[in-house]
Parts: C-alpha cells; sequence; structure tokens
C-alpha cells in the first residue's frame, strides 16, 4: 500500500501541475474590477457582538471563501435556545437535523444521509459512539456530546476542496474550539440557566465557565473552558408493536441526562512566526433511562359477541376495532384453548447507557513571509452503548391476577391512533404481583469502541505565476478501529432470580403514555441493583461481536487563482484505505458445556479478513465577480462517504434457525470489502451583497452518486449448517455489495438582510429531489435517511444596546428513520418548532436571558412509509404505508440563564 501511496503522489503532483499550466492559461483572458482576496486562506476572522454583527460576519465568510461555505459564529450560537450544536447547525440553510429522543444527535446536509456528513473538530475527526442499543453503528457524530459553550465557530461546507478531508458527500462541518492567544488576558464567562418543560416539568441546572490567560508578552497562553448540565428528558406517546395480537401501547419513556464537558487550550509562541498548541476536550454524557409501556391487545379475544373490526387497511390489518367488555383470560390454558381473554401487559425496559469521548492534539504553525507549515498529531477515542439491559414485566394471567383488562376502541386509521377506553387501565402496584425479579432472558449489555489516531502536516507557498497565487499540499495518515460486542448475563443457583418486594421497584404512579393512563412508575436504581445482585459473570454472544482497523492515507495538492474579477482553487486529493475486519465465523463448532445456546455453530476463535482501495478526487471552485455586489459561484468536485461499519462488519447473524418453523433459515453477513460510496457534484449560485451584511443567494446543485450498499439474496444455499427444523442444509443467504446509484439536485435560496432601526432577519429555503436505490433498503423506498423534500429557516429579531429578542421557525417535511433492531424504519411527519430568545444587557458585564424552544408543542408523529409488499423483505406491519407507528406528544420548553463576562 505504501508503495501505491508513493505512486499515488507522484501521479498527483504532476495532475496537479498540469490543471495549473492550464488554468493559469485560461484565468490571464478573465477582465474585470479586482478583488483582492487570497482564495487559499482560511476565512477571515471578524470580530462581533450583536445578532446582526453575527449575521454580518457569516456573510462575509461566505463571500469570501471559494467553497460552498455557511458560517455560525460563537456569538450566533449563543443567542439560540440550543442545547447542542445539532441543534445550532439546523439554523444554516439546507441543513435538517433529526432530534432523536429530543436533542439534535444527527445532521443531513442538502438531502443526503447523516452518515455522508463529515464531522471535524479544528479539522481533526471526534471519535463517538451511541448509546441507544436499536440504532446502527455508523460514521456520522452524535452531536448530543457536544454543549454549544464550547464552540467558537461553526463552518458548513457544501463543497469540496482539496485540503478537506475526505469524507462527506453532504458536506463537512469544522467545529472550532477558541484559543487563548487570540483573546483578551483574564476573559472570564461565567453562566447558569434553570430548566424546565411541559412534560419534564422539574427545574433542571446547566452551568457553563471559560477563563483564558495569556502573558503580557503575548507568547503563551491557557484556556480553561467547561459546561455541566443535569435534567430528566420524559417523551409520552402511543407505539404500535402488533407481534402479538394487534396491540398497541400506551408508552413513557423517561432518560436521566448527565452531560459534562471540559476543554483545555495551551498556546506557546517563541518567536513571531511559531506557535505550538496543545488541545484537551473531554465529553461525557450519562443517559440512563427506562421505558414503560402498558400493552394493549386489541385482538387478542376475537369472540364474535365480544370483538368487531369494522375497518382494514390493503396488508389486512385491522386498523379500527371494538372490544365491548373486559374478560379475565387463563394465559397457560389459553395458548390452546383460545380462552385468552382481553389482557394487558405492562413492562419496564431499564438502560444503564453512556458515551464518552476524549481528544488529545498537538498542532504547531511556522509561517514565514512567503511560506506556511502546519501540523497536528493526536488521538480522539470514545465508548458508550449499554452497561446493562435489564426488563421487569407483569401480565394478567401470568399470575398478576390484579392486572388491568381492556374494553374500549382503538383507532389506528390516522397518522396517530386514538384509544378510547371504556374499562378502568389505571393501575397501582396493588394491581401488581407481590414478589418481582428481573427478566433473566433480557438482561444483557453491549459496549462499543472508537478509537483513531492520526497525523498531518499542510505546507502552503505563495507564488506569482500570473493568476497562480499560492500552491498548498499535505499528507495525512490515521488509524481506525471500532469494536462493538454482545453479553448475556450469567446467573447463579437462583432459579428463577431472586423475588425481591415488587414495592421495591416502583415509587407512586405517573402517566403512561398520552392517554391519562396511570402506572406504577420505575425506581432504575433499584432494579439495576436486584439485577446485578443476581448476575454472576457474562458470557460473550459471539455473533454479536466485530471489529474493524482501517488504515487511511491521503494526498493533496491544490492551486489557488486570482485574475481581475475572477478567483478560485484546484486541485486533486488521493486517498488510500487498507480495512481489516474480525469477527467470529459460523462454522460448525459445536457447543461447548456452560456456553451460551445462541453461540452454537460459532467458533470460539476470532477471524480476520482484509480489503484495500484508493481513489483520486478533483476539486475545481471558481467564484466571478460580476458586478461589485454581484458574485457568481461554481463548483465541480467528487468526494466520498466511506460505507457504514455496521454493513462492513463480518459477523454472520443468522435469523430462523431452530425456532419450530421449517424454511425459514436465513444467514446475513457484512462486507469488510464494500468501497466508498463516491458523488460527482457541483453548484451554480448567484448571490447578491447590498448594503451592510445583506444578501439574497440562489444556488442550484446537484450530486450523481453510485456504490450505494445493497443486498444480495441467494436462496437454496448451503451454508454447512443442517437446520433441525428443516433437517436440511438449506438457507437464505444475504451479503452486502456495492451496487445502483442515486441522484440528489435541488435549489438553496437565502436571505439576510438587517434594517436600520435595530430590526432585521434571515431567512431561508431548500428544496431537495433525491433518489436512492429501493435495494439498499428493507423497505424498499427509494428515498436517503433523515432526507427532507422541503426545509425552511426563518428568524427575525431586534436589538439595541441593552435588549435583544428574536423568534426563530424551523420547519422541515416527512423523512425516512432508520434502525437496526426490532423497531426497523419508520416515516417521520413533517416537523416545525417556534423558538424564542429574549436578552437583557444588564450591564457591560451581566446579562440575564430566558428561551424558549417548541413553544407550539409540535408532536412527533411517525408512521409506516413502505408499500404492502415490502413486508416480504421483512418489514414489520406497522412499518407498513401509512400505518401509525409512533406519536408521541411535543414539549416545550423554558430555561432561563444569567451570565457574566469580563
Amino acid at each position: 500500500m505504501r508503495n501505491k501511496l508513493s505512486d499515488a503522489i507522484k501521479l498527483a503532483n504532476k495532475s496537479a501541475l498540469m490543471l495549473g499550466s492550464v488554468a493559469a492559461v485560461a484565468m490571464m483572458g478573465f477582465v474585470g474590477t479586482a478583488h483582492a482576496q487570497d482564495a487559499g486562506a482560511e476565512p477571515e476572522e471578524v470580530l462581533v457582538t450583536g445578532i446582526r454583527g453575527a449575521l454580518k460576519n457569516a456573510v462575509d465568510i461566505k463571500r469570501n471563501s471559494t467553497a460552498v461555505v455557511d458560517a455560525v459564529s460563537a456569538e450566533d450560537v449563543g443567542k439560540f435556545p440550543d442545547s447542542d450544536i445539532g441543534e445550532s447547525l439546523g439554523r444554516v440553510p439546507g441543513v435538517t437535523v433529526g432530534r432523536a429522543f429530543g436533542q439534535g444527535a444527527s445532521v443531513s446536509i442538502r438531502g443526503a444521509a447523516p452518515q455522508m456528513t463529515l464531522t471535524q473538530l479544528n479539522g481533526q475527526n471526534v471519535a463517538s459512539t451511541g448509546w441507544y442499543d436499536q440504532q446502527a453503528i455508523d460514521r456520522s457524530f452524535n452531536y448530543s456530546l457536544l454543549p454549544s459553550q464550547l464552540v467558537d465557530g461553526m463552518e458548513v461546507y457544501k463543497s469540496s476542496r482539496a485540503d478537506l478531508n475526505e469524507g462527506g458527500i453532504g458536506g463537512t462541518v469544522v467545529v472550532k474550539t477558541r484559543k487563548p492567544l487570540d483573546m483578551e488576558a483574564n476573559t472570564v464567562y461565567v453562566g447558569a440557566k434553570a430548566r424546565t418543560g411541559t412534560i419534564s416539568d422539574e427545574i433542571s441546572p446547566e452551568v457553563s465557565g471559560l477563563y483564558s490567560w495569556k502573558n503580557d508578552s503575548e507568547s503563551f497562553g491557557i484556556l480553561v473552558a467547561g459546561a455541566t448540565e443535569e435534567f430528566d428528558y420524559v417523551r409520552r406517546g402511543t407505539e404500535a408493536d402488533y407481534r402479538w395480537w394487534d396491540d398497541v401501547s400506551p408508552t413513557t419513556f423517561i432518560q436521566e441526562r448527565e452531560r459534562t464537558a471540559l476543554d483545555v487550550t495551551t498556546q506557546w509562541a517563541p518567536t513571531d512566526e511559531l506557535t505550538f498548541g496543545l488541545h484537551y476536550l473531554s465529553l461525557d454524557l450519562k443517559a440512563n433511562n427506562t421505558n414503560t409501556s402498558t400493552y394493549i391487545f386489541s385482538g387478542l379475544d376475537q369472540s364474535a359477541a365480544n370483538y368487531t373490526c369494522s375497518e382494514k387497511n390493503a396488508a389486512g390489518v385491522c386498523t379500527v376495532s371494538t372490544t365491548k367488555k373486559p374478560v379475565r383470560g387463563n394465559l397457560t390454558a389459553g395458548w390452546a384453548s383460545g380462552a385468552l381473554g382481553t389482557e394487558t401487559f405492562n413492562q419496564t425496559w431499564g438502560r444503564v447507557a453512556s458515551m464518552d469521548s476524549e481528544t488529545f492534539d498537538l498542532n504547531a504553525e511556522y509561517a514565514a513571509d512567503s511560506f506556511k507549515v502546519t501540523a497536528s498529531a493526536g488521538s480522539t477515542k470514545a465508548g458508550g452503548g449499554t452497561d446493562l439491559t435489564t426488563n421487569f414485566s407483569h401480565f394478567a394471567s401470568l399470575g398478576d391476577y390484579n392486572m388491568a383488562l381492556w374494553a374500549g376502541s382503538i383507532d389506528a386509521s390516522g397518522k396517530k391512533i386514538k384509544i378510547n377506553a371504556t374499562s378502568d387501565l389505571n393501575m397501582t402496584l396493588a394491581n401488581y404481583r407481590d414478589k418481582s425479579a428481573a427478566e433473566a432472558w433480557a438482561v444483557k449489555r453491549g459496549p462499543n469502541s472508537d478509537e483513531e489516531s492520526y497525523a498531518q502536516v499542510d505546507f502552503e507557498f505563495d507564488l506569482d505565476l500570473g493568476a497562480i497565487k499560492s500552491f498548498k499540499t499535505g499528507v495525512r495518515t490515521t488509524d481506525h478501529d471500532v469494536e462493538k460486542s454482545s453479553d448475556a448475563a450469567v446467573f447463579g443457583n437462583a432459579t428463577p432470580q431472586t423475588l425481591n418486594d415488587t414495592s421495591m421497584f416502583y415509587r407512586g404512579t405517573f402517566e403512561v403514555g398520552s392517554h391519562g393512563f396511570k402506572a406504577p412508575k420505575p425506581v432504575l436504581g433499584a432494579m439495576v441493583k436486584a439485577t446485578l445482585a443476581d448476575v454472576t459473570g457474562w458470557k460473550e454472544e459471539r455473533a454479536g461481536y466485530a471489529a474493524l482497523n482501517e488504515q487511511n492515507d491521503a494526498l493533496y495538492g491544490m492551486f489557488t487563482f486570482e485574475a481581475d474579477a475572477v478567483k478560485g482553487d484546484f486541485g486533486l486529493r488521493y486517498i488510500s484505505s487498507d480495512i481489516t475486519g474480525t469477527s467470529y465465523a459460523l462454522d460448525g463448532t459445536p457447543l461447548a458445556a456452560g456456553d451460551l445456546g445462541q453461540n452454537l455453530y460459532y467458533s470460539t476463535n476470532k477471524t480476520s479478513v482484509g480489503e484495500d482501495y484508493d481513489d483520486v478526487l478533483p476539486s475545481l471552485n471558481v467564484t466571478f465577480d460580476l458586478t461589485d455586489d454581484l458574485v457568481l459561484r461554481t463548483t465541480a468536485s467528487q468526494a466520498i462517504s466511506r460505507a457504514n461499519y455496521n454493513d462492513m462488519f463480518t459477523n454472520a447473524s443468522q435469523t430462523g434457525y431452530q425456532d419450530g418453523i421449517p424454511g425459514n433459515e436465513r444467514l446475513t453477513t457484512g462486507n469488510v470489502g464494500l468501497k466508498p460510496m463516491k458523488a460527482s457534484q457541483a453548484d451554480l449560485g448567484v448571490e447578491y451583497y447590498y448594503g451592510d451584511g445583506n444578501m439574497l443567494s440562489a444556488t442550484y446543485f446537484v450530486k450523481s452518486i453510485n456504490n450505494f450498499v445493497t443486498s444480495d439474496i441467494e436462496i437454496n444455499r448451503s451454508v454447512g449448517l443442517v437446520s433441525p427444523d428443516s433437517k436440511v442444509d438449506n438457507w437464505e443467504v444475504v451479503t452486502l455489495k456495492n451496487s445502483g446509484g442515486g441522484e440528489i439536485d435541488g435549489i438553496e435560496l437565502q436571505l439576510t438582510h438587517a434594517f436600520d432601526n435595530g430590526f432585521g432577519m434571515a431567512a431561508s429555503y431548500t428544496y431537495v429531489n433525491a433518489n436512492a436505490p429501493l435495494e439498499s433498503y428493507t423497505d424498499r423506498l427509494g428515498v436517503f435517511t433523515e432526507s427532507s423534500k422541503d426545509s425552511v429557516n426563518l428568524v427575525g429579531y431586534w436589538e439595541n444596546d441593552v435588549y435583544s429578542a428574536r423568534a426563530a421557525y424551523n420547519w422541515r417535511s416527512e423523512y425516512m428513520i432508520r434502525e437496526t433492531g426490532y423497531y426497523g424504519n419508520r416515516m417521520h411527519d413533517d416537523f416545525g418548532s417556534l423558538d424564542l430568545s429574549l436578552g437583557w444587557n444588564v450591564s457591560d458585564s451581566i446579562s440575564v436571558s430566558f428561551e424558549a424552544t417548541n413553544i407550539l408543542e409540535e408532536d412527533d408523529v411517525q408512521y409506516g412509509g413502505a408499500e404492502f409488499w415490502a413486508a416480504d423483505s421483512g418489514t414489520k406491519r406497522p412499518l407498513l404505508e401509512g400505518f401509525p407507528a409512533w406519536s408521541f406528544e411535543g414539549e416545550a420548553t423554558y430555561m432561563l440563564g444569567v451570565s457574566f463576562k469580563l
């Protein structure tokens, strides 16, 4: 591979020089008004204050860059009521945010999936994992980790340049942190906020602070910043399960969130030309949670005298039903007799979950009169997942004879399920059995890890070759490891587990779902303690283990040019990757004594397999100053997004094996040799700059993407395993491959305008027409994950030296959510949030703020999107077209804050 890199260096340099010669000749022919600006330089940093100044700064960055860039300054982040940088990015034109579990966790740019967004901290990757075990392990950064208080600014690159690290077809988000030598000595900031909500009604604290110092000679400085918050997130609504007897489940999810962040930066400048920096960032999120559901089995008792189904959809699913009276059945006898009654079932899933990220970066810069050298080396690592999953359940016919019974009507014909109960579904401890224990089959843990070490050096030379103004080149290498695992609990001699008083596990009652039903409120700590008391150890589920190592190298060359009214850059980026996947093979190994039953036929030794690929990515960015105020911007480039880790994991997972049903055996295996998705993309935009910081622009963008990941399905395949159900070795084998292409094109409109009386506005609209291969998804919908066709941002503000007010409305059309595990894929309804922020500068040092989000309490509504025939590929009935899968109550949150700065 290193030989390939050497050859590629020669090829890249030769190609870059040829392109430079051609471009130089071409640029000589352009005439017009000169606007001196180094196109290859970083966007100029402008000190701004106030809302208008922040928007002006963003407009200046956009105008001065050769690429298509939108920026968010620290001032702008602070004026919006956003709890993390993901939500702040949702204010950027063309950017939509997936607010999973109430926070901005994922970012989609111009209709591309979140894993096609590359997020970097000061130009380098940041390791992150998820805490939720139903989400696939992909390459997207979990934005809920990073508080907005630690950020100096963000830039969203929507077009590519040779000096931008590869990985973002949708775009690249560069998050910048503060540096002490750029700030005044003894800068102090302390802020505190109190948060409450219309559902999570407890008052929760949030504290942040910063101190920056430098010596009198401004040659040494240190900055320390931190933030901490603690609050409970509560989500109430209704989920449609339909895996048993047309069951729907009012559900309440409670998450105890504790987020802390620490940022430390040191700079030393021994000379005017040379600067060294050391940066440390620690992010930690504890996300322990419970999910309590009361299952209503509307189709359990289907006797003609008691049950009526008055409406079905095209898939034969009953969408409108009525149960006339509650009937207590006998479940243990009822499986054979059908005397199942109208049971209810209450269960609480408890998870001890967390994720953390730690980054070290050592950097240096030497800037002479005609050249500059920058270097960076460091590491970033993250851990997360579920440290423990447990389950406590109660079922009427399994001993909980006082459980409530169901009678009433279910209407699932719209986007939300309507439940009208004629029986009393409210429950207290008196409805549960006296003694309880965790469900042994559910006790598991699933830790994940993500780690990367990197080194990069860049050289920039000023040139005087006519229109060619500079040449920039650099090399970067990274060593990346990602690992997932799954462990099942081993219990001692307690069979079943130790029974404790049920009252230990609940305290009072709370509302389950959004229909007013009450149930005992779980105490997660007590459930976890009792569960772990019976666990004597853990055993690895070998089908759940997988690891990847990627050795990624890159080399680039980029020229900048300027001639009269034309400026821009062009270059090539060469990439090379070696990948090794490790897992346990499904090879027929007999089960050893005492091993987990699910490890049958899995090897006890790990197996590794390797692949490699390389590519060359060209880029060209040109701006034409048609007049002093009118700019024409064009770009053309190629970009990649590497395949999701979850698709590249080589572990083999089986379904249908030894389940009593012959002929449904399926084996699914990832592919370490998957090539990156690759896009050929272009932009054409017109930007009109008028007044001081005002702008009107329109941009057309297009992306043609190939190498999507699709499923290759072979039937009647022998894999060396005889099924005990069918008595033959005959499997459906699913492997992943690169196949098919997708298209994205659209229009992005922006307007920023400030009036002379303190009022101002910013507005944007983005239309995206995106089509992906049907074969890439089990739902067989050719839409990108989390891609909305339409998105709108509207902001109005007023400010003077003392007071400020801003109202912001953010709206996006429906989009597809895709998860691993049981819940699968579902369509999210269009969503809009009206937010408000008010500020009062009590003095030069003290400010008071009031912030409100989702004032209109917009509900979170999700429904099936797949056509009915997609059920043949494994799509579950509640996820078929139009069926109301999930709906949760919208919550408005309010924050009162005070800050001191010096």
